[in-house]
């Protein structure tokens, strides 16, 4: 419907009960089918002094920009350059669409899947080997001035120290060996033994990941700022801090390395520990073992 005279286009409207939108985009419509949207390509450029500079010779400059002095600019980098050397007014969406005709793009980043992680969640143990804690400790060698590393596995129900590596480095292929030594020291079943640990790197890594998969063992994280849900293996390495690491100045790496297995041992099969009934904690874990102990529900 066209208004072309009588009465004015408002009345009209309002009695046909027509938006004024509606009408205006009607009589335009003709020409809105013919939109193609967006600013018509030029095929040129203009400089500051208001010279009119083709798609052609633009191309030129990027050419000689990458080729000939070596830029490794991407399109962001080349749209600033030609704006510096030539005076262009440029922005940097032509320079991409130039870039992409001279096929002179770098190679986009490919986005890299996350694997979906399992947050640690409200447990209830009931026995050894079911929930495993670690995390990892620094220690320093005053001697030698530099630190060695200390990755724990404690079981969160009987507090034993299941295993624990100790080097000048810590990856996670070190952590999977120890997994896999520990389980068979202690003669546990992998099946449905859950790893517990905060999100440090070593731990997310893909090759620890594939390994406690091929174990058969649950990998979970506490979340960011909790280590209050992880606490057993923080507990232990602050005993760890206090008894050992601090009442010592080693001279050397091996002696560090020495000391520290040998608190371990003294830890695990000496020191009366609360949470056992102030037992030793491999003494607590035989007697569970030998039903000499009612199973305790610990929950986590």
């Amino acid at each position: 419907m066209l208004i072309t005279d009588g009465k004015p286009k408002r009345q009209v409207l309002e009695f046909a009960r027509l938006g004024r939108s509606t009408y205006y985009y009607q009589r335009h419509l003709g020409s809105l089918e013919n939109h193609r949207g967006g600013r018509p390509l030029t095929g040129w450029s203009r400089t500051t002094t208001g010279q009119q500079i083709p798609d052609e010779a633009v191309k030129n400059y990027i050419t000689a920009a990458i080729a000939g002095d070596g830029l490794h600019y991407g399109y962001l980098r080349l749209t600033y350059h030609l704006r510096r050397q030539y005076g262009l007014v440029i922005n940097k969406k032509k320079v991409y669409r130039l870039c992409k005709e001279l096929n002179a793009l770098h190679p986009q980043r490919k986005t890299q899947v996350r694997e979906k992680r399992q947050l640690a969640r409200n447990r209830v143990v009931t026995g050894p080997n079911q929930v495993w804690a670690t995390d990892i400790k620094y220690g320093y060698v005053a001697g030698e001035d530099r630190f060695f590393y200390m990755t724990s596995l404690l079981d969160v129900y009987d507090r034993s120290v299941v295993g624990c590596h100790i080097g000048l480095s810590c990856e996670s292929k070190s952590i999977l060996q120890l997994l896999d030594r520990s389980l068979k020291q202690r003669g546990a079943n992998p099946q449905g033994l859950v790893l517990r640990s905060d999100n440090g790197p070593q731990f997310k890594s893909k090759a620890l990941r594939r390994g406690c998969q091929a174990l058969g063992i649950e990998q979970e994280y506490i979340p960011p700022k909790t280590p209050n849900l992880n606490a057993h293996i923080e507990s232990f390495h602050a005993t760890l801090e206090q008894e050992c690491l601090a009442e010592n100045r080693f001279g050397s790496y091996y002696a560090a390395m020495m000391t520290v297995r040998s608190y371990i041992e003294f830890y695990n099969k000496r020191r009366l520990h609360s949470g056992c009934g102030f037992r030793p904690p491999t003494e607590y874990y035989q007697a569970t073992q030998d039903g000499l102990l009612p199973r305790a529900q610990l929950r986590i």
